[in-house]
């Protein structure tokens, strides 16, 4: 395998620069399918995709975006099995710099639950240990055991991104090309479960916690239009 700087990013040059970029680009990139509609729909925009824009507006986060990056590793506890997240956005506003993980879907399901992932070996205990912590909730296993264990990782990655990048706001909000918003209540359920004051609401992005080292933690989900993808 070719040696590689991880740290460093190329421009794209339009949607099919996305393609590449995926652990299985023949099976993963169809039309309307999740990977392909997300880069259309961020391809298209003149920054954030409409429905997004309106959906931060609404939240009080007035923001620019300053550059995106599609299928962004994040390492978690250790250096195998990283997070990789569908599209990371660095963005600021007058607070300073805001981070978002973006995780597209269509009507793929969130994979496996926590009860389906957690086999109660010592690396699994320790990578589970290990997100409970930066989410700083304190549940047991047999509280979240119907949880789905993919959005676990992706909130975990915005917060260990935005300790990277010392920034006061993160975000991960799962883009949904769905008509029907298929798999809304395995969100809703995550969601609700880490943070019982929460209101999962279709486009909606809403402060569920502010973490103790003051950063704000933000989940939504956000229905985009599959028809012009």
């Amino acid at each position: 395998m070719t040696k590689h700087n991880s740290k460093i990013h190329v421009p794209s040059t339009g949607i099919d620069s996305w393609k590449g970029l995926l652990a299985d680009p023949d099976l993963h990139w169809k039309p309307k399918k999740s990977a392909h509609s997300l880069a259309v729909s961020w391809e298209h925009a003149i920054g954030y995709p409409n429905p997004v824009k309106v959906a931060l507006v609404k939240a009080g986060i007035d923001s620019e975006m300053i550059l995106a990056i599609p299928e962004y590793q994040v390492y978690l506890d250790s250096k195998k099995a990283p997070s990789q997240n569908d599209l990371f956005i660095l963005s600021k506003d007058a607070d300073g710099l805001i981070v978002m993980m973006i995780e597209g879907k269509v009507s793929e399901s969130f994979d496996k639950t926590i009860g389906e992932w957690y086999n109660y070996t010592p690396s699994r205990k320790s990578r589970f240990e290990f997100l409970l912590s930066k989410l700083e909730i304190k549940l047991k296993i047999e509280d979240i055991l119907d949880l789905r264990y993919q959005l676990f990782h992706r909130l975990v990655s915005a917060i260990l991104v935005a300790e990277e990048f010392n920034a006061p706001k993160a975000i991960m909000i799962v883009q949904s090309f769905s008509p029907s918003n298929e798999w809304f209540d395995d969100y809703s359920k995550f969601v609700k479960t880490l943070y019982p004051n929460t209101n999962p609401t279709v486009n909606l992005i809403e402060h569920s916690f502010t973490q103790s080292s003051g950063t704000k933690l933000y989940t939504g989900w956000i229905k985009d239009n599959f028809k012009k993808v």
